[in-house]
């Protein structure tokens, strides 16, 4: 009897649970269409930015809230969520330059 109920245990551990994300009906869009989403539907704002190849640039889309949508935005013009997350938090670093 422990072994049907290890069976069944283990095949419900093996189902991925669906987690639910306030954009995830969004994957890639056209990059104007992905801006527009992020600053209007979601009050995100673009943090930073930087070349991840000739053709790839990652931007960091950060909500007052604390939320954060990292982006990837593709030369074709397309645009896809690769990672969001909660508790964005900026380290402020003090430029030697400046005192």
């Amino acid at each position: 009897m422990a072994h049907i109920r290890n069976a069944a245990l283990a095949a419900m551990l093996a189902v991925p649970a669906i987690a639910q994300s306030p954009i995830a009906e969004v994957i890639c869009e056209p990059t104007g269409r992905m801006h527009d989403k992020l600053a209007q539907q979601f009050r995100s704002q673009q943090a930073a930015s930087g070349m991840r190849g000739p053709e790839q640039i990652m931007e960091v889309w950060t909500s007052e809230s604390g939320d954060w949508t990292l982006v990837i935005t593709y030369a074709t013009g397309t645009s896809c969520i690769v990672a969001m997350g909660e508790d964005w938090f900026t380290h402020a670093k003090e430029d030697p330059a400046r005192g």
